[in-house]
């Protein structure tokens, strides 16, 4: 039974049809198939014939028609509920730019390991570091398609995955030595500049992240006892808000011991910070009052670091020049080759497992290296 009905829109009228399909199994309602946009009623009777005699067929199944990106939006429902926001956030992003615009208009029964295969090269020429995310949760969208039983296989998993394959010479390094640190240090002038001084003191000495190191509150740091509780971090979530979540990994949530030095210029920000602050009409003295904040007393944006370490850096012709993250990589360094054990280091920035801290730096431990050496040909020649 199928009816062609017309109606207004603000373009004038358009044709629907309606197709009775019979009763649900599952809700026990009558059932119908409705689609409209017809410019003509001709179109809209014709269109409806077709679909009339692919569902005498059994031609016209969900299993059979579904698109990838209809079936990516199921499995994308229930995934947000297994990550973070920041994480599921940077998904969607990915699927967006560049795994939907390939197969989200085809239907996921038709599409090809070929297909899948030439993609994946695609994506392996533009981008080396993001090819194989992009690539799993592509496998991941037919796996749920499996599960719901739109297809029978995988094609994503038949294809041959690129490698990527070291290149000649070495890496810029991305940390700073203890003379390093220390002439970029000597670039700031703590009387001008506390809050930054404060802030890179506490990135060089904690080995923390820069969510970690934006999210701290006051009452995260025991002046006394000389410790900074690491158990929050900023980042970005849905729409680019900045929100605060859990840290990175559960091994990341710690508490860090500082040095007095750092201790001294903590007290010396605190006391400076409600001055200033007090000056633009704020009460620092509140529960969870940040560490540093910017000239609202809110969150200073997540690229803030990184424009004032570029600043000090450019002005001050500083060499080699390194990121944020490169004061972490410098901390470990450091810890390493002041002979700091690895599980020691390992608890302190946060690492899961030791093996991580050794595979991430092992590249930045030439002291200890030297020693090893050093000690070999005394004992092997002595």
């Amino acid at each position: 039974m199928a009816s062609i009905q017309k109606y207004s829109t603000k373009k004038g009228i358009k044709w629907l049809y309606k197709v009775y399909l019979g009763i649900d199994p599952q809700t026990g309602k009558k059932k119908y198939a409705l689609k409209r946009g017809f410019e003509s009623k001709k179109s809209a009777s014709l269109a409806c014939a077709r679909f009339e005699v692919q569902a005498s067929q059994g031609v016209v199944k969900k299993q059979n028609n579904i698109t990838f990106a209809e079936t990516y939006q199921e499995w994308y429902t229930n995934y947000v509920n297994t990550v973070r926001e920041s994480t599921w956030n940077r998904t969607a992003g990915m699927f967006k730019n560049h795994i939907l615009p390939l197969f989200g208009n085809k239907r996921l029964a038709t599409i090809t390991t070929h297909e899948i295969q030439s993609a994946v090269n695609q994506w392996y020429r533009v981008a080396t570091a993001n090819y194989k995310r992009w690539y799993n949760y592509t496998v991941s969208v037919f796996d749920y398609g499996i599960k719901q039983e739109y297809v029978s296989h995988n094609p994503a998993k038949n294809i041959i995955l690129p490698k990527k394959h070291d290149t000649a010479g070495d890496k810029r390094p991305n940390f700073w030595d203890k003379n390093q640190l220390i002439k970029f240090f000597n670039c700031i002038n703590p009387k001008k500049s506390l809050d930054i001084f404060t802030m890179f003191r506490v990135l060089a000495y904690t080995g923390c992240r820069r969510g970690e190191l934006l999210a701290l509150e006051w009452s995260d740091i025991d002046l006394k006892k000389k410790t900074i509780r690491i158990n929050k971090t900023l980042t970005q979530g849905k729409g680019g808000r900045q929100i605060v979540q859990a840290p990175k990994t559960k091994n990341s949530r710690r508490t860090v011991p500082i040095d007095s030095k750092t201790n001294y210029w903590l007290k010396r920000w605190k006391f400076e910070q409600r001055r200033l602050y007090l000056m633009l009409g704020f009460n620092t003295n509140q529960s969870h009052q940040l560490v540093f904040a910017n000239t609202k007393n809110g969150y200073h944006s997540l690229n803030t670091p990184a424009k004032r370490l570029k600043k000090i850096i450019r002005d001050n012709n500083l060499n080699p020049p390194i990121t944020i993250h490169g004061f972490r990589h410098s901390h470990i360094s450091a810890l390493l080759s002041a002979g700091v054990p690895v599980t020691a280091v390992q608890m302190r920035v946060g690492h899961s497992s030791p093996e991580i801290t050794l595979s991430v730096y092992s590249h930045i431990t030439a002291k200890q290296s030297r020693n090893a050496a050093d000690q070999l040909e005394k004992y092997l020649e002595s």
